[in-house]
């Protein structure tokens, strides 16, 4: 029987054609004879207690066709949530919905009940041995006295991705905590704040775990030009290696607690042998790890649906 797939993502002009995972997926996808569609959370609603999706048909030049489709997520073979972070309100009510998908029997990867539960910079809380010294807090009396105990460290937003308002602090005047009561909106949200890592600068890891099992090539983010942020969005460049041993062994038992809850596509990032994220919404860099290899992480993960 001919499958069909279901990717909820961003504005489709919007995605970038040679480096976007979700494109990516969607070629892979109709490789394997498969119908894809696309649609973005706001072509999502409910009626009858059915949940639907105004989606359109992606043809295999990788271009939108003109007819629109309504479409009950059950339908698919699979149903892909792709959209990036911020995880605002939107979303999280696109995720409400999904979540009432999968009752009525429709297959949605990631769960969308996990990535309600798992914020991807929380997340990595779950590993306490494996992270760096970390405060999540919005109080900016708790994060200067972090700062004075670690001396060097990294803040940045819960809800944020590609390197985005990240700041890394040696000390904590004016200048930074204007910085601290901007992010924090008058101490009303909670940032995270971690020690400073060095081993920055030979890279942020980019390490797949596809249905359980650890992708064995992983992405390093190199920062560029006296940068410490190594996101490819912030300017880094991505060099393709193999994991290392320690590597290997956090994200087996990482892999094992995804499994455990729905989660078949994770990026998790390490910088040495520390884990920072746990990238579950729209993890990216599987086309960089292809181009670089020739190992294509996408292809496991598609046929192994």
């Amino acid at each position: 029987m001919k499958k069909s797939f279901l990717f909820i993502t961003d504005a489709f002009d919007s995605l970038n054609h040679k480096k976007d995972t979700s494109i990516f997926m969607m070629e892979e996808a109709l490789n394997n004879g498969a119908d894809v569609y696309q649609c973005e959370i706001n072509n999502i609603f409910a009626f009858d207690n059915i949940i639907y999706a105004n989606c359109l048909s992606i043809n295999s030049n990788i271009s939108i066709s003109i007819n629109s489709s309504k479409i009950d997520l059950s339908k698919f073979s699979s149903v892909f949530m792709r959209k990036d972070p911020p995880v605002d309100d939107d979303y999280i009510n696109c995720l409400h919905l999904l979540s009432t998908a999968v009752n009525n029997g429709a297959k949605i990867h990631n769960n969308p009940s996990a990535i309600k539960e798992f914020n991807e910079k929380v997340f990595a809380l779950h590993f306490p041995n494996f992270i760096p010294k970390t405060i999540i807090t919005s109080n900016i009396n708790q994060i200067k006295e972090f700062q004075q105990r670690y001396k060097t460290i990294v803040v940045k937003p819960l809800d944020g991705m590609g390197g985005t308002s990240i700041h890394k602090f040696d000390g904590i005047n004016e200048d930074e905590k204007d910085i601290l009561i901007n992010m924090t909106n008058q101490e009303k949200t909670t940032i995270i704040a971690q020690e400073f890592l060095p081993a920055i600068y030979d890279g942020d890891f980019r390490i797949l775990i596809i249905h359980g099992k650890v992708f064995p090539k992983t992405l390093a983010r190199i920062p560029q030009d006296g940068n410490f942020k190594g996101n490819l969005a912030a300017g880094g460049r991505g060099v393709v290696a193999d994991l290392s041993s320690v590597q290997k062994d956090i994200a087996n038992q990482i892999a094992i607690k995804l499994l455990e809850n729905g989660i078949n596509f994770a990026g998790i990032d390490m910088i040495g042998d520390k884990l920072t994220e746990i990238n579950i919404t729209s993890p990216t860099c599987a086309r960089e790890i292809f181009n670089q290899s020739g190992k294509n992480p996408i292809k496991d993960y598609i046929e192994g649906l």
